[in-house]
């Protein structure tokens, strides 16, 4: 068995963790209490699981919140803010996170043109910025599982107005499973399983490992 050459990160059409950058766009309660498009708890679930997944292969992390520092909005959740200690939040009053300077000047900065992008609600926090970013030449990836809209009907519509702008809709685990591409790449690979195991239904992960290591 051999594996091909790690692709050069700015040639690889795929997302690669020197190509891509995750944006988080008001995980916030007031946010998550009102989201009726899929199960709050397993939304959380899935936007942790993606937050581990970025620090585990150092991808650059945006943090955005809405109007915490006039005092209307409760900040980050705290299962969310635990993982991102260390990463500040940039904090707006637009709901379209693309008409705050801070926030494109946060993203222009990072020099990466794959945007793996969340926010809570899919039909505005998520739908405006994927909009104007794709306007920009930035490619746009809403991580589907990990998003919601006030209903399903919102949710749907926003995704589909995105795919139509050439958006390019993913999940969680397959990110996951994206950036990681190759069981060779190895430092990374314990991790990999246990963001699985943690927040995953693939426990045939861990016992492909663990058949591997008794070989």
């Amino acid at each position: 068995m051999k594996s091909t050459p790690i692709r050069k990160p700015e040639n690889d059409i795929m997302l690669s963790p020197g190509n891509a950058a995750l944006i988080l766009i008001d995980y916030q309660p007031p946010q998550v209490s009102t989201v009726e498009s899929m199960d709050r708890l397993m939304l959380i679930n899935n936007v942790v699981a993606l937050a581990k997944t970025a620090q585990l292969y150092k991808l650059p992390i945006i943090l955005s919140t809405v109007n915490v520092s006039n005092g209307v909005n409760e900040d980050t959740i705290p299962q969310l803010a635990e993982v991102l200690q260390g990463v500040e939040p940039i904090d707006r009053t637009s709901i379209n996170s693309w008409e705050d300077q801070e926030f494109v000047d946060a993203v222009k900065a990072t020099g990466r043109k794959k945007l793996i992008m969340c926010a809570l609600w899919t039909e505005a926090c998520l739908l405006f910025p994927t909009l104007d970013a794709l306007n920009e030449g930035f490619e746009v990836y809403p991580v589907t599982d990990a998003v919601g809209g006030t209903s399903p009907e919102a949710h749907r519509a926003a995704l589909e107005r995105m795919v139509q702008a050439g958006a390019r809709p993913t999940t969680w685990n397959s990110v996951h499973c994206e950036l990681q591409r190759d069981w060779n790449r190895i430092e990374t690979v314990p991790g990999f399983i246990q963001t699985f195991i943690e927040h995953g239904r693939a426990g045939w992960f861990f016992n492909l490992e663990t058949h591997r290591k008794k070989k």
